[in-house]
């Protein structure tokens, strides 16, 4: 390029300064890459520790690179909006004029697009889902590609899928890639990259490099030592002691933080815990308003809060430097996902306290339902390439008849065939591409064995006797790991599992409590009639059921454990205990009583025909008896299949397979009110809905569902 170096660095420590104050100075690898974007026009990936500064990188490249005149904007492809807002405001500091273009800001997206036309954008940040919105694939995307000046793909393990947060829509930047203009500089990082997945992404980074004739990629691999970490595990018995230790013991941990959970139950359940024993926390899913997360985040960057309790959705991103500690109730699937997110404690304090509270078995079952999310088998897969074969696009909603997937498994599986060119999303749905497409099963049993052996590394980590943070860097195949000096194996624990009788009181009072909403269904799935199911829009209002009741989730905190204990797909199916049936009965007792009664009081009580007849047979008998009922009979479903399909095709399933027996339809007639209809699990929901509208065609004035759990 025939610039001069030191010119250039002294430019780029000008520009570190006005973005991290008056004493920052460039490490030796910021450098590095900085100078293969700007001088060398590279392409870099920068495996480097949280807190290492690699949006400095990208940053001081952007207004080098601007500095010329003759250069686009950055691209920065970025997993989460917290990540964003973080960077829009750190661009600021520089001078930068960064824009976003994500789900949250849709009336800003003619006026961005407009400024990126007018030149009058330095950085853009966009998810990875939004290259392949249709119109912005189609109309921006061409020429963002033409004229960008540096593409930044951040977090970039989820790139590979041996990576522990895979994302289907971040292997479309291959496409972006290859569109870029020749000499193009492009940066991928991120912290969390073990060697597997390093070697994977910078494969993709250098077959996308070898495209336009440039050099291989160029790897900045650093130590992921992390001097201000001092790691330990509080080893409990069970939920209400992690509940008890944590109200014991949070005031005790430094500044704020973050409590991570598994679950967005768990999530809330801690919450409202703490709260009851005078603590200021918030929580944070997935699940949440965009509002109520950005209020969320602003409270803890402000220290207005102890502590935010976050599922995962916090784990990419967030950035507050004085961040004090990080708690997990409960292990993340892999040693590699428990780094990232401890990562984000003590960036800029002197220590931080990490600690992990280990579910053991409860942690494992909530893994294998992640798990069973994977990439579906070959024939169903098959199905819907070939039902994408027509003349027109199909919904996801009208795919779902079609293959026995759920809603988000679908849709995964759809991102990947995209991905892999054999289908494409356009207006109105997706369509096939009529390019032959490989099931890669040996890859698919390479992954499925890489999570389980990193399912066992962590459970190791929870019982190693060796340095935990060794233990972690190792798991990430840094070379240069050694004993930190500081965990709860290399020096004296700082906490240990004591806690208070009377906060093990408080937590399990608060996690024996029972009772959780069933929201009655109110529409058909879609594309029902292409099957042959003559049912589609409202579901008729005399058909419907009644809100219904449920002990709990089998996600919660306190009943999901013993749930899962009687409803699971391999639990012996037996009378229901004593302690269920009581939860059970306090359950119909606030749901007389309490703040939202039912409006009539059940004058008899249905069993369903279930995977577990006789729990729910002898739990319906012991509720009428109770309740001075009469039990009525029990509704015998013959629909083949578990319950864990996508809607349209349970509905299918169920349609037809209700058997009401003779005696049951003449109990029905003449009833004065609600029939009490007792399952063991709400999972879809369609099976009650099914089994109602039976019942309520069969002359029930009102049905009032009732169930042990509900799935989630």
């Amino acid at each position: 390029m025939g610039q001069d170096r030191t010119a250039v660095r002294e430019q780029a420590e000008t520009v570190l300064r006005r973005l991290a104050g008056e004493h920052a100075r460039l490490r030796d690898d910021q450098w590095r890459a900085i100078e293969a974007l700007v001088v060398d026009r590279r392409r870099v990936l920068c495996v480097q520790r949280t807190g290492w500064g690699k949006s400095a990188v990208y940053f001081v490249a952007t207004a080098l690179l601007r500095a010329l005149g003759t250069q686009g904007p950055t691209v920065i492809v970025s997993p989460l909006l917290a990540l964003m807002r973080n960077q829009v405001e750190a661009a600021a500091r520089a001078g930068i004029r960064a824009r976003t273009i994500n789900s949250a800001n849709l009336d800003e997206w003619d006026e961005v697009t407009g400024e990126i036309h007018a030149g009058a954008v330095d950085v853009l940040l966009i998810s990875p889902e939004r290259l392949n919105n249709p119109d912005f694939r189609d109309t921006v995307l061409p020429k963002l590609a033409a004229t960008t000046g540096l593409l930044v793909v951040d977090e970039a393990h989820c790139v590979s899928d041996w990576g522990h947060d895979f994302r289907p829509d971040y292997r479309r930047l291959r496409t972006f890639l290859g569109n870029l203009s020749a000499g193009t500089p492009v940066l991928a990082t991120t912290a969390t990259a073990n060697a597997r997945v390093t070697q994977d992404v910078a494969e993709q980074l250098g077959a996308a490099s070898r495209l336009g004739a440039g050099p291989e990629a160029l790897v900045l691999r650093g130590s992921l030592d992390r001097e201000s970490l001092r790691l330990g595990v509080v080893d409990l018995p069970g939920p209400a002691y992690r509940l008890a230790w944590l109200a014991d013991h949070l005031d005790e941990l430094p500044g704020s933080g973050i409590i991570y959970t598994l679950t967005v139950a768990a999530a809330a359940e801690i919450t409202e815990f703490l709260r009851s024993r005078g603590y200021t926390v918030a929580s944070y899913t997935g699940q949440a308003d965009d509002a109520d997360r950005r209020a969320a985040e602003q409270d803890l960057l402000d220290n207005k809060i102890k502590a935010l309790v976050a599922t995962s959705a916090l784990g990419m991103g967030f950035d507050k430097p004085d961040l004090g500690f990080v708690v997990h109730l409960g292990a993340p699937p892999s040693p590699i996902a428990y780094y990232q997110q401890v990562g984000r404690a003590g960036r800029a304090v002197a220590h931080a306290e990490v600690l992990l509270l280990p579910g053991g078995a409860e942690d494992a079952a909530i893994w294998r339902y992640f798990a069973a999310l994977a990439f579906p088998p070959e024939d169903q897969v098959r199905s819907v390439l070939a039902a994408l074969h027509t003349d027109r696009p199909l919904s996801t909603p009208a795919l779902e008849p079609i293959v026995d997937l759920r809603r988000t498994r679908l849709e995964l599986m759809l991102k990947v065939l995209d991905v892999d060119g054999a289908v494409r999303r356009v207006r109105g749905g997706w369509i096939s591409t009529g390019e032959p497409w490989i099931y890669d099963e040996a890859r698919l049993r390479r992954v499925a064995a890489a999570r389980t052996a990193e399912q066992a590394a962590m459970r190791e980590y929870a019982t190693t006797s060796a340095c935990r943070l060794r233990y972690l860097r190792e798991c990430l195949d840094d070379a240069g790991a050694t004993d930190c000096g500081r965990c709860d194996r290399c020096a004296a624990p700082t906490f240990t599992e004591e806690l208070s009788d009377g906060a093990l009181r408080a937590a399990e009072a608060f996690l024996g409590r029972s009772g959780v909403g069933i929201s009655p269904k109110k529409l058909w799935p879609t594309g029902l009639a292409a099957v042959g199911v003559p049912l589609k829009g409202r579901i008729a209002l005399p058909e419907q059921a009644l809100p219904g009741r449920a002990v709990g989730r089998l996600s919660d905190l306190g009943w999901g454990g013993r749930l899962r204990e009687l409803v699971g797909p391999d639990t012996a199916d037996v009378d229901a205990p004593d302690d269920v049936v009581a939860a059970v009965v306090e359950v119909l007792r606030e749901w007389a009583h309490g703040t939202d009664p039912w409006p009539r009081r059940p004058v008899g009580v249905v069993a369903v025909g279930s995977r577990h007849t006789r729990l729910v047979a002898s739990l319906a008998g012991r509720i009428a008896a109770v309740g001075r009922m009469p039990l009525l009979g029990t509704v015998m479903v013959s629909a083949a299949g578990g319950p864990r399909g996508n809607s349209a095709q349970r509905v299918r399933a169920l349609h037809g397979s209700v058997a009401l027996p003779s005696e049951l339809v003449g109990a029905l007639a003449g009833l004065s009110g609600p029939v009490l209809l007792v399952d063991n699990l709400v999972d879809s929901g369609w099976t009650m809905t099914m089994v109602t509208r039976e019942l309520r065609r069969a002359g029930a004035p009102e049905v009032l569902p009732l169930a042990l759990a509900v799935a989630g």
